[in-house]
């Protein structure tokens, strides 16, 4: 299966101040996420975003919070995003396929992923856009979400499914801004 951009909206999942200097490498983790979010939009997926108890681990990162569309950051305390009934993600109705990002991978972002994969979504990690304390930690997960049947996936391979063709104005323009 190809990720379809009329089908699917990208997740971000607790990219927040507090927690972010922790996460291994996360400097390069806040530009991979930015990119998502700029291709996203660019593209017209939408785009939603939460909060694991923003009281405690602060709100979302200021570089991350800058590129999100008004009003798509809901908060929560459940480490899953759907038990935590954001955007009602498990919905029918919603989009059929999810693009994930975020932090952290092993839990947040797992117990997401995998409550996704039981509402019967399609469910694609981003492993670059994806973060953990512990390297080991960030590992497992993305074999888990994988045995699971969610498709681990790169940025790149995010963006080309969500274009599919070369032969237009919207590729180039894509291809030139973010794809060089």
């Amino acid at each position: 299966m190809l990720i379809d951009a009329r089908d699917s909206a990208l997740l971000v999942v607790d990219v927040q101040g507090k927690l972010v200097p922790a996460i291994a490498g996360w400097q390069v983790l806040l530009e991979h996420i930015v990119w998502l979010i700029r291709v996203a939009r660019r593209l017209e997926v939408p785009v939603l975003a939460c909060e694991q108890y923003p009281q405690g681990l602060g709100p979302t990162h200021p570089a991350v919070a800058a590129e999100l569309p008004p009003g798509c950051i809901a908060g929560k305390v459940h480490f899953s995003a759907v038990a935590g009934a954001c955007h009602a993600l498990d919905l029918p109705e919603g989009p059929g396929q999810y693009v994930v990002c975020g932090m952290e991978t092993h839990v947040c972002v797992l117990q997401t992923a995998i409550e996704l994969l039981a509402a019967g979504k399609q469910v694609f990690v981003v492993e670059e856009a994806v973060g953990s304390r512990r390297g080991t930690d960030k590992a497992l997960a993305l074999a888990r979400m994988r045995d699971a049947g969610a498709s681990i996936v790169s940025r790149e391979m995010v963006a080309f499914e969500w274009l599919r063709h070369s032969d237009s104005t919207l590729f180039r323009e894509v291809s030139r801004e973010f794809l060089r």
